[in-house]
């Protein structure tokens, strides 16, 4: 199978706060990881909370550079959809977009093109053009994921997007993703919803403290999880 991002014994360490005249200290958030995502796959992430999911995919993203290790994405684009990830608080929504599809290659005028699709499939209508720190979490997602959908990178990114904003966003938003996943999409879905995971992905990744405990069918990783967590 054709490798779009490979991830080589990858270990993360961030320092803790502490006391002026301390000697640091650190925790690991990712530890040894070694994993491989494959063209037109989708990867589901799982695990509890604080398990070094969101720093995997920021990784995977170029946001976060290990201390050891190797991240190899080849000539393939990531683009990370987060909430907030990326977002200036004090631009527009159009602004934001404008920026993250120069980040992708387009050109300004490119996207000025796509405002009245953004602006009418995020649901946002004339907030599109207002500051996003007046923004919800739920219309930070919108516009996070519209936009996301729009550039069309290699390697797709989702923390929690798919459960967050309101109802009818949500299911709007699986149906999209579902749509682009069997267009040969690829993608790493980082998600709590266990019956999410088993609906959207191929395989799957169980994390816990930062460590890989698993990886490979989707099933059998939500049984391992489970059972992990019933100790």
């Amino acid at each position: 199978m054709d490798k779009m991002l490979s991830l080589e014994e990858v270990s993360l360490h961030f320092k803790k706060n502490g006391a002026l005249f301390s000697a640091p200290e650190y925790f690991t958030a990712l530890d040894n990881i070694s994993l491989e995502v494959y063209r037109g796959e989708t990867l589901g992430v799982i695990g509890g909370n604080g398990s070094g999911k969101s720093t995997l995919l920021r990784v995977m993203a170029g946001i976060f550079r290990p201390d050891t290790g190797t991240v190899d994405a080849g000539d393939a684009t990531a683009s990370l959809l987060a909430l907030q990830a990326g977002f200036d608080l004090n631009l527009s929504g159009a602004d934001n977009a404008v920026l993250s599809g120069l980040f992708q290659g387009y050109s300004r005028t490119d996207m000025e093109k796509t405002f009245p699709y953004l602006e009418e499939e995020s649901g946002l209508g004339r907030f599109f053009y207002q500051p996003v720190r007046t923004y919800s979490h739920g219309m930070r997602a919108r516009l996070g994921f519209t936009v996301s959908i729009l550039l069309q990178p290699d390697v797709l990114l989702l923390d929690e997007i798919l459960t967050v904003g309101d109802e009818g966003f949500r299911g709007k938003a699986e149906a999209i993703v579902r749509d682009r996943l069997r267009s040969n999409q690829t993608a790493v879905l980082v998600s709590h919803s266990l019956p999410q995971v088993e609906r959207l992905c191929d395989r799957a990744l169980l994390l816990d403290q930062g460590r890989c405990i698993c990886v490979g069918d989707v099933s059998e990783v939500i049984r391992a999880y489970k059972d992990s967590i019933r100790l």
